[in-house]
């Protein structure tokens, strides 16, 4: 089961994610200024942030993290925070996270809307999050604690880490994360057949959506930079994407989506999502990548709505198992 309330939020912070790219590349960039007595009980350091300069203790020890990105990346650089919110108002935290990591961590209401007196209560000395879902209620938050903001979510992942990993004091860690993945999306690239055989095998990603229409990706969304990374070639529909995020199909049309591979999501009940009426259609099953068994179905809380590097490795070991089933068959 899906845990966004709604994926229209998603929607619009990712697709801010390009005009953001640049903030937030300066800010992974400057990083942080001096620190002020740093390796005392009482360092701080500043970190640079979407809502301006913002002094941080040196090393965070009690964090509370708004977003599943901000909780991914606490989780990738081994901080274990004290609250974090859920993403639909009777579920927990996103299944693809390590059960012994999130024993303990303090559930402070939905992602949207979370409880000001629970985060209070846990005494923070640091909360990270973005502006996108959360701007009204900094003067909220930074009352309760130093609150550290990106610009926006999902496509800057990589420089929106960055800052996390300045705010929690873990930038030596985050370089070893950093390096673990780029040798992974190596491995992945070797595994398949190599640089050459990458690109030649076009890849399309696409979710259905309860209450809205099915989506493709396009190259400025999260799951699109691990298969850049990868090296995957990318169907030419995907260059249609809005904004460079998504471009939204109706069963109608699900046959543009057709390509070498599909890897397919759901959020919500499919029947709602036009899941089950899509898949089940003569054209869907006149599909290429469906004839020659290339469609993949996949975990959305996984693909679509973990972002980050925990997030990452875990869809780089299902592309290699994937793919690798792929390069057999075409071959």
């Amino acid at each position: 089961m899906n845990r966004f309330r709604s994926p229209l939020p998603r929607r619009r912070a990712l697709r801010t994610g390009a005009l953001a790219l640049t903030g937030a590349l300066a800010l992974a960039a400057c990083g942080s200024s001096d620190s002020e007595g740093s390796g005392s009980a009482g360092g701080t350091h500043t970190v640079r942030t979407a809502m301006g300069d913002v002094k941080v203790k040196e090393h965070p020890e009690r964090v509370v993290v708004l977003d599943t990105a901000e909780l991914d990346s606490a989780i990738s650089l081994g901080v274990k925070p004290v609250g974090a919110t859920h993403v639909e108002a009777s579920k927990g935290f996103l299944d693809y996270l390590p059960k012994d990591e999130l024993g303990g961590i303090k559930d402070v209401g939905e992602m949207m809307n979370p409880n000001m007196e629970a985060i209070a209560a846990l005494e923070p000395d640091l909360i990270l999050t973005s502006k996108i879902r959360h701007a009204a209620k900094y003067d909220q938050l930074k009352a309760i604690a130093p609150t550290v903001m990106t610009e926006t979510t999902g496509y800057p992942w990589k420089e929106n880490f960055q800052v996390h990993a300045d705010a929690l004091g873990k930038r030596a860690e985050a370089k070893k994360v950093v390096a673990d993945y780029t040798a992974h999306t190596k491995k992945v690239t070797a595994a398949i057949g190599g640089p050459a055989k990458a690109r030649q095998t076009e890849v399309n990603v696409i979710r259905f959506i309860e209450g809205a229409d099915i989506r493709l990706y396009g190259d400025q969304s999260y799951i699109a930079t691990i298969l850049k990374d990868v090296g995957l070639g990318r169907a030419p529909i995907s260059a249609k994407a809005k904004d460079g995020f998504s471009y939204d199909l109706s069963p109608e049309k699900i046959d543009l989506a057709d390509t070498d591979v599909i890897f397919r999501s759901t959020y919500g009940d499919p029947k709602k999502a036009k899941q089950t009426q899509t898949v089940g259609s003569g054209l869907w099953k006149n599909m290429r990548a469906v004839k020659s068994g290339n469609v993949h179905t996949v975990d959305d809380e996984l693909w679509i709505q973990g972002i980050g590097y925990t997030a990452a490795d875990k869809i780089l070991d299902q592309l290699q198992a994937d793919l690798t089933k792929t390069k057999t068959k075409t071959e």
